[in-house]
Parts: structure tokens; sequence; C-alpha cells
């Protein structure tokens, strides 16, 4: 068994999302996750500007964030986002514990704004999410530096032979 598939279940298990629910998204995300990255956090979340588009399950691992969505007419399931966490700028999550709940936003590579807002059962697992979201994103996500491949040094102007020709006999 993979270290994904180990981590995924407890993860949806800890956030309260049936196996049912889990094991429907899981091909999905299963395509968008090598089998090596360890899953962060599983949770149900909505869309705060867009309420009646469905449902939203976000899967938060050490290298992607995927949000899959299922459509409320026909149930089908839907890739909505699929990304590296170093592509994500600008993410920013605000925990309320009054309303139990914690809205993450991320500007995508290609521009898009994304907000989701997280629900919760109980007023301390908003502060388990923000330490979850807090390692993911301050702690593992490191600022890309350039990496120096090959440096190509300049010629000096008189260099000194240290071949000589030989005469061909």
């Amino acid at each position: 068994m993979d270290v994904f598939s180990r981590t995924f279940l407890p993860a949806a298990a800890e956030a309260g999302v049936a196996v049912q629910t889990a094991s429907r998204h899981m091909p999905v995300f299963r395509r968008c996750v090598g089998s090596g990255d360890a899953t962060v956090l599983v949770a149900r979340c909505s869309r705060p500007d867009r309420p009646v588009h469905g449902e939203y399950l976000l899967l938060l691992t050490h290298r992607r964030l995927v949000v899959t969505r299922q459509t409320r007419v026909l149930h089908r399931l839907r890739l909505h986002l699929n990304t590296e966490l170093r592509e994500l700028s600008h993410v920013t999550w605000s925990p309320d514990p009054r309303l139990q709940c914690v809205e993450l936003a991320a500007t995508a590579i290609d521009g898009i704004r994304e907000r989701f807002l997280i629900r919760t059962q109980r007023p301390k697992q908003v502060w388990h999410l923000d330490a979850l979201l807090n390692h993911a994103f301050r702690t593992r996500v490191r600022v890309q530096q350039p990496r120096i491949v090959a440096t190509v040094a300049e010629t000096p102007t008189a260099r000194p032979a240290t071949f000589q020709p030989v005469p061909a006999r």
C-alpha cells in the first residue's frame, strides 16, 4: 500500500467525510497526486461566492492542492482545481471559531482567485485546521531560489600554450 492510500482514508475520517464519499472521490485524487505524497487534510468545503454549484471536496498534500466538485443533480464528479502548492500565490486563511469555519483563499497560476469555506463540527477543529494550513503553506513551501546549473567563466586574454604541435614524419 502506498503512502497516499495509507494517509487518505484516515484524514477523511478525521474530517468526518463518509467512507462512501471518500471512496467515490479517490480515483480523481489518485490521478492528480503521486503515490508517495502524504495527505495532510481532507475536508468538505463550499464556495462562498457560488453556493449553488454543488459540494466540493478539498485534498491538501505536502505538494498539491486538489479540489473536486460533485454536481447536485446528477452527482457527477468534476476536477475543479489541481495545482502544486508552490504555484499558488497570496494564500490566506481566516479561522473563525464562532462560526466554526475557516475561509481559505489562494490565487492559482492562471490568475483566478479561489475561495473555499471549510466548516467544522467543533470550534476546536478550527484551530487544528489553522495549524495544518500553517504547516502546509508557511513551513513547507519555501521561496524557490533560482538554481545555478553551470557558470561560464570569462576566457583569459592570453592563454599559455600547453600543447605544442608535433611535426608529422
